[in-house]
C-alpha cells in the first residue's frame, strides 16, 4: 500500500516539554522507530506538525533586537520544515539501512480570500496561564485563545488547495524513497495578481494538507497520529466511548471541536469521501496495529475495514452509524 502518515506535532514536542533541540530529536527516534516497520512493506509518506515549533522560533524572532521586523510565518514554516526534516531523514537513514530516504521544504497553495485570515484558529507555539496571554496580547498584538485549562497563540489557518511540488513528490515516491514532506502543512502561499507565487502569513494544518496531498498522490491510506488511541464519542463525559469503525457521515455527525480532533476528523472524511479509500486516527506507538485492524479508529466509505490482518466482519448496523468500545 502507499501510505501517508500525519505526524502530530505533540510527537515532537510534548506538551510543557522544553523545546530543547535534543529532546526533540530524542522524540523524533522514537517516531521513527514506530514507524520504520511500515517502510517494510509498503510505500511511506511523512508529514509532521510544527505548531510548538513554529511557535517557539516566531518568539526568538519578536524578541531579536537586531531585526526591524519579525520573520514572517512562511519564512518560519520553512525554517521548521528543514530542521524537523533533517532529523527525521538522519534517523530514517539510521533506521532504514539501504533504503532512499527524501525530506523536502514545499508550498501548499492557499487563496488570497480565505475568510480565515480574518478568524486565526491555529495553535501556534507554547501555553501560558491567563495573565501571562493577556499580557503577551497587549504588548505583541497577538490573538490569544484558551486551548484547554492554558491560552495558546493562534494564527490564520487557511484551508490547503494543492501542494506545488506534487509531481516531485510522485516521483520520489515511484522511485522507492522513503519521502519526508509538506511539513507544517507546506508553507502557505498564493497567487498574486500576476499569477507570480508569494508567501503569506499563516499556519495551515498538517491533518488537512496531509489529506490533500494523499488525494493528490494516490494513496491507499492516510493515517493521522496523535496523543490519543482513538477518537472518542461523548469526550469527557461518563459515556465516553472509542469509535473503531466509522463511516465519514457518521464522524460529521458528531462535530467534534475544531482545536483539537476537528481538523483530524474532517481531513479523515475528506479523503474516505473523495477516494474511497481508508482513513485512521489513532497513536503513533499503535502504527503497525491500526494497518493491521487492531487500534485506532477507521473510518471507510462502508465502515468496516478489510484490513491485511483484519478479520472482523462488516458492520451490522446502518452507514450512518459506527462501532463503538468503551474506552
Amino acid at each position: 500500500m502507499r501510505i501517508v502518515v500525519a505526524l502530530g506535532g505533540n510527537a515532537l514536542l510534548e506538551r510543557g516539554q522544553i523545546a530543547d533541540a535534543r529532546a526533540q530529536q530524542a522524540n523524533v527516534e522514537r517516531a521513527v522507530r514506530a514507524l520504520a516497520p511500515l517502510a517494510e512493506n509498503h510505500e511511506l509518506v511523512l508529514t509532521h506538525g510544527n505548531g510548538p515549533q513554529v511557535g517557539v522560533l516566531a518568539l526568538q524572532s519578536a524578541n531579536d533586537t537586531t531585526l526591524t521586523e519579525p520573520y514572517p510565518f512562511d519564512t518560519l514554516g520553512a525554517m521548521t520544515q528543514g530542521m524537523i526534516g533533517y532529523w527525521m531523514l538522519q534517523s530514517l537513514q539510521n533506521n532504514l539501512p539501504g533504503r532512499h530516504v527524501a525530506s523536502i521544504v514545499n508550498q501548499t497553495l492557499v487563496l488570497a480570500g480565505d475568510p480565515a485570515f480574518d478568524n486565526p484558529t491555529k495553535f501556534v507555539g507554547q501555553v501560558y496561564d491567563e495573565e501571562q496571554a493577556r499580557q503577551l496580547a497587549e504588548e505583541r498584538g497577538w490573538v490569544m485563545k484558551p486551548d484547554g485549562k492554558y491560552f495558546r497563540r493562534v494564527v490564520g489557518s487557511p484551508k490547503p488547495q494543492r501542494i506545488v511540488e506534487t509531481r516531485i513528490i510522485r516521483t520520489l515516491i515511484e522511485s522507492g524513497a522513503v519521502v519526508v514532506c509538506a511539513g507544517g502543512g507546506g508553507i502557505p502561499v498564493i497567487r498574486d495578481e500576476r499569477g507570480l507565487r508569494k508567501g503569506v502569513e499563516a499556519v495551515i494544518d498538517k491533518d488537512l494538507t496531509a489529506a490533500v496531498l494523499a488525494e493528490a498522490i494516490e494513496a491507499d491510506f492516510l493515517m493521522i497520529l496523535t496523543d490519543v488511541p482513538a477518537v472518542l464519542d461523548g469526550y469527557g463525559t461518563p459515556e465516553q466511548v472509542e469509535i473503531p469503525r466509522a463511516t465519514p457521515s457518521f464522524m460529521r455527525k458528531k462535530g467534534f471541536a475544531a482545536g483539537s480532533m476537528g481538523p483530524k476528523v474532517e481531513a479523515a472524511c475528506r479523503f474516505v469521501e473523495l477516494t474511497g479509500e481508508t482513513a485512521a486516527i489513532g497513536r503513533l506507538e499503535d502504527a503497525a496495529r491500526i494497518i493491521s485492524g487492531d487500534a485506532g479508529t477507521i473510518v471507510t466509505p462502508g465502515g468496516n475495514y478489510g484490513g491485511p490482518d483484519d478479520i472482523r466482519p462488516p458492520l451490522p448496523e446502518p452507514v450512518e452509524t459506527a462501532m463503538i468500545r468503551r474506552a
